[in-house]
């Protein structure tokens, strides 16, 4: 029986495991482009002609955290309250990650926390923020606290639109990037828990 006789069950040709080159190229389609075929590299000019585009990098933007650290604002002006309010604010800024600002404030006119300082002196800052640091070291050496708080002298005006916002009054800070209206948080009422069998 030869290989023309042979049916569909006939062994394949002693040079059949041979790649016949010439073979592909004869069938491949004529629209197959050659790019596509395995081992082929890509043309950077094919791919201009037929309009591909390189897959470019994704740019995402950086995540924010959903809360950021809270910020203690302490007044402090010499006295045994405003001791214990230091105190408790820089054990609370350990406990909350977060960051007590301790400020004394100079009042416009006729300071008496500073005697025989006038507030046109220029001294008058410096004398305020050696008291507020001498009473922050002595608040971080009752507490073991440190690294959490920063130190400011700040005007009365200052102060007073600061502390408004505390007692239901609106604070619209406004800068080069825009405007932040800031309002006291409005405490949530407690959920009413339904008895058993109502």
């Amino acid at each position: 029986m030869t290989s023309t006789d042979a049916g569909p069950w006939s062994l394949p040709p002693r040079n059949g495991g041979i790649h016949d080159r010439g073979m592909d190229d004869t069938h491949r389609f004529t629209d197959e482009p050659d790019q596509d075929l395995p081992g082929t590299p890509a043309d950077p000019a094919v791919d201009h002609q037929r309009g591909d585009r390189g897959v470019e990098p994704m740019r995402l933007t950086p995540l924010l955290p959903r809360r950021q650290s809270p910020w203690l604002l302490v007044d402090v002006d010499g006295s045994p309250a405003a001791h214990g309010a230091l105190v408790w604010a820089l054990r609370e800024a350990a406990r909350r990650e977060a960051t007590v600002v301790a400020v004394w404030v100079v009042d416009d006119e006729g300071d008496d926390a500073l005697p025989g300082v006038s507030r046109p002196g220029r001294r008058a800052g410096a004398v305020a923020l050696e008291r507020l640091e001498a009473q922050v070291l002595r608040a971080i050496a009752e507490t073991g606290v440190s690294g959490r708080v920063r130190t400011a002298v700040l005007e009365r005006p200052v102060f007073e639109a600061l502390t408004s916002a505390t007692r239901g009054a609106d604070l619209v800070v406004v800068s080069g990037r825009g405007k932040t209206l800031l309002r006291p948080a409005v405490p949530r009422q407690p959920a009413r828990r339904l008895a058993r069998g109502a």
